[in-house]
């Protein structure tokens, strides 16, 4: 694809309500590269500076972006080689075992969080991966490569966290298919949807708190393998609240959404992270559309039937007509 048409939609809201740029962060999973390989790529496509920090990690440092965090996305793997540093005689089984993984372990990148408005200057690493020989999400029935987005939030209040929530929720069946969710990643147990039970709560619960939001998310989605994983997010808000439901060391703190559905077509010459983020960018514009949100909701909840909820293909195609008529107009 040429660097031109590379078009990463702005959302309506680009700030967070301290005036200050929104981030993003990505999470690319891929293999056909080393770590050797693949730092080299990444210094070629944006410079900086390349650091190995053990067999199974590197760091890129580029001035105005910040640290790309390199590894075999293995955490058994990333500890043994945290202990070589300190056990030498270890070094040679190490780097075996790192080099046996680089063909059964997914290689991730872990982006720094970039500005929405220059999300293009990810664009040449994504081609020189692709040059390089990377391969993603089909490439693997066992890993199920993918991409994932952290998005910052304009702000942390229950009414946008809420909104938000509720956006997703009524799309989630949708993005599935908007972005043509791989079979292996959908039986994978990393990215299930939220149920429909937490769904009637979220759509019927009339201007709940933060505690509330976190009370109820929690009561049905105690687990980092959801498809949009609010986790993060909640360790951010309120550490301790989480930890009394959720105690995972695996649950990093941070004011952003993890969004986890897009596959990684990086082999392909028509794909770019922007295809993902577009998609995304849907979520985006509904969750400011509060009257339309709560008018959606309750389609939903009209729609579900005792016993056996709402169908699926039904409320797929119902929401694709809605989009196409006032969202991608």
């Amino acid at each position: 694809m040429p660097k031109s048409a590379i078009h990463f939609k702005p959302p309506s809201i680009i700030n967070k309500d301290d005036g200050t740029p929104r981030k993003v962060g990505y999470e690319l999973e891929f293999s056909g590269l080393d770590l050797e390989q693949a730092g080299k790529v990444l210094r070629d496509a944006l410079g900086g500076n390349l650091r190995q920090l053990s067999a199974a990690e590197s760091e890129l440092t580029v001035d105005e972006l910040g640290v790309f965090h390199i590894e075999l996305d293995w955490n058994f793997l990333k500890r043994k080689a945290e202990e070589n540093e300190q056990k030498e005689e270890n070094g040679e089984w190490i780097d075996l075992l790192a080099e046996a993984a680089n063909s059964l372990v997914p290689m991730e990148i872990v982006c720094p969080p970039i500005a929405i408005n220059d999300l293009q200057a990810l664009t040449p690493m994504v081609v020189g991966l692709r040059q390089a020989g990377a391969v993603g999400t089909e490439e693997s029935l066992l890993a199920a490569y993918g991409v994932h987005i952290n998005t910052e939030l304009p702000s942390l209040d229950a009414e946008t966290l809420r909104a938000y929530l509720r956006a997703f929720s009524l799309l989630q069946w949708w993005l599935v298919d908007a972005h043509d969710v791989d079979v292996a990643r959908k039986m994978s147990p990393y990215i299930d949807l939220y149920p429909e039970a937490y769904l009637k709560k979220l759509f019927t619960e009339p201007q709940p708190t933060l505690a509330q939001i976190f009370a109820d998310y929690l009561e049905h989605n105690a687990s980092r393998n959801r498809a949009l994983d609010m986790l993060p997010l909640f360790a951010h808000i309120d550490q301790e609240a989480l930890r009394r439901v959720v105690d995972d060391p695996k649950i990093q703190a941070r004011p952003t959404f993890h969004y986890r559905l897009p596959n990684c077509h990086i082999e392909q010459e028509d794909w770019s992270l922007a295809d993902s983020w577009n998609t995304w960018w849907i979520v985006e514009q509904l969750a400011q559309r509060r009257d339309d949100l709560e008018n959606l909701c309750n389609n939903y909840l009209q729609a579900s039937r005792p016993l056996i909820g709402v169908n699926r293909q039904e409320w797929v195609e119902f929401i694709d007509q809605w989009l196409k008529k006032h969202v991608l107009a």
